[in-house]
């Protein structure tokens, strides 16, 4: 298949969006061309300035993942607000967050708790090709993430080959009880943004952060503001003093960052989390 063109007309960074840590099945190859499987298709993608060429998928899908029909612009000036947040979102300018899958999106999440971004990619990359579909690519074979009902049909122990440790029976529970994942998108999606997370919160293994990232990455709740170390140390370096600096993030802790990154940066308080997130090395 040949190369697709797409011209831009607002910032992006391709660079910046994919190698934030939102996504996990992204992999960056030779000469500036990026890989990864969305749904049942593998995409190769680069960035020249204001043109991506890309193969695997029309313009209309591009756009749409990469949420390029938004006014990314507008946006980062609802919450520039202060010295350094502004020199965050200079530091990643053109960063998008992009529109995962959501049954996808829910597993990541499951199976994220106490990893690192390279391990929760092994475990991902091992969940698809032991369950999903192989798909062949520049002689290169990829693997779709599996429907709930492929890993459900079996057993909690056909999950061990994933080497998922105590989160195996929580993605196993999770494919049983959303086997109609169409029906569960759409009840999360149709619900305000505390009930979605408390109704993500009664699932297994998904706790306030868990449910505030697949809210925000997979069901563009835009005011949903996830804590993890990253954040809560750089909250407390920039604009929570009081807040303790102890080796654990404790709920009560979690609540105060979150709520405070709502109320400070507003409803798009998930962006302004992306870019500190983007900015924490410098």
């Amino acid at each position: 298949m040949p190369n697709l063109t797409l011209s831009l007309d607002q910032p992006f960074s391709l660079d910046q969006s994919l190698g934030c840590g939102q996504v996990f099945r992204w992999e960056k190859g030779e000469n500036g061309w990026w890989y990864g499987v969305v749904g049942d298709r593998v995409l190769k993608i680069r960035q020249d300035g204001n043109h991506l060429a890309f193969e695997g998928a029309n313009a209309k899908f591009i756009r749409h993942y990469f949420t390029l029909d938004i006014d990314l612009e507008g946006i980062v000036t609802s919450f520039d607000r202060d010295p350094f947040i502004h020199s965050a979102i200079e530091r990643c300018r053109g960063l998008r967050i992009i529109r995962q899958p959501r049954w996808e999106c829910l597993i990541s999440y499951t199976i994220a708790t106490n990893s690192n971004i390279p391990t929760i990619r092994r475990r991902i990359g091992s969940i698809a090709e032991r369950f999903g579909r192989e798909i062949a690519f520049e002689d290169r074979s990829f693997f779709s993430f599996p429907e709930p009902e492929s890993i459900a049909c079996g057993s909690e122990e056909d999950l061990a080959c994933c080497k998922l440790g105590y989160r195996q029976p929580y993605v196993f529970r999770n494919a049983s009880d959303i086997l109609d994942r169409v029906a569960w998108e759409e009840k999360v999606s149709a619900l305000p943004y505390e009930e979605g997370r408390k109704e993500l919160m009664r699932r297994s293994g998904i706790g306030p952060k868990a449910a505030d990232c697949i809210l925000l990455f997979a069901f563009e709740r835009y005011e949903s503001f996830p804590v993890d170390v990253w954040i809560r140390r750089i909250m407390q370096q920039h604009y929570l003093s009081d807040l303790p600096l102890a080796s654990a993030l404790s709920r009560r802790e979690y609540d105060a960052v979150r709520e405070f990154g709502r109320e400070y940066f507003g409803s798009y308080c998930g962006y302004a989390q992306e870019y500190l997130f983007g900015a924490r090395d410098a």
